[in-house]
């Protein structure tokens, strides 16, 4: 049977190494081993601080901000969430109050707005409209009118307006 020595040369040229680094560790002066066990405590340091603790405080700096806009999106959430189950409790409308609802609605927007009604649906045409009115006419709608929009189609004709159509729901089909 052969020994481990004889199967690895490899094991035996770092042993080899090993001794030769042992005996060059004795050959050097006090003062000498104590910088170089300095400096190797330091690269020790150095290399623990970047890979363990410098990710982790750059985490713990960056969560209380985290944390803060998470907060603001779970009010905006709850909100919502509050909006939706307001909206879900409120009464249906009939087809005729809705019709009028909306076309009130499209009368207070003006001249951007052209509504077509037919049945339970809603077509609204706009142009030239900016996101302030279609944003309150989108709210009256949907409060007067228990309409939901189904359909959007819109497009930038020049800075903070628009052009486009909206086909909405009314009604039963909440």
């Amino acid at each position: 049977m052969t020994s481990a020595k004889e199967h690895h040369p490899s094991l035996a040229a770092a042993r080899t190494a090993l001794r030769d680094l042992q005996s060059r560790w004795a050959a050097l002066s006090v003062r000498d081993r104590r910088g170089l066990t300095l400096a190797a405590a330091l690269l020790v340091g150095l290399g623990g601080w970047s890979l363990a603790i410098a990710p982790a405080w750059r985490s713990l700096s960056s969560a209380p901000a985290q944390i803060a806009k998470l907060e603001a999106q779970q009010q905006q959430m709850q909100l919502l969430a509050n909006e939706a189950a307001a909206l879900r409790a409120a009464s249906p409308v009939s087809t005729e109050q809705a019709h009028a609802a909306l076309t009130a609605a499209t009368a207070r927007l003006g001249a951007p707005g052209k509504l077509s009604l037919q049945g339970d649906r809603a077509l609204l045409a706009l142009k030239a409209v900016n996101p302030t009115q279609l944003g309150a006419w989108l709210a009256e709608a949907r409060a007067g009118a228990r309409a939901r929009v189904v359909e959007a189609s819109m497009t930038q004709t020049s800075p903070g307006l628009y052009d486009g159509s909206l086909t909405l729901a009314l009604g039963a089909g909440r």
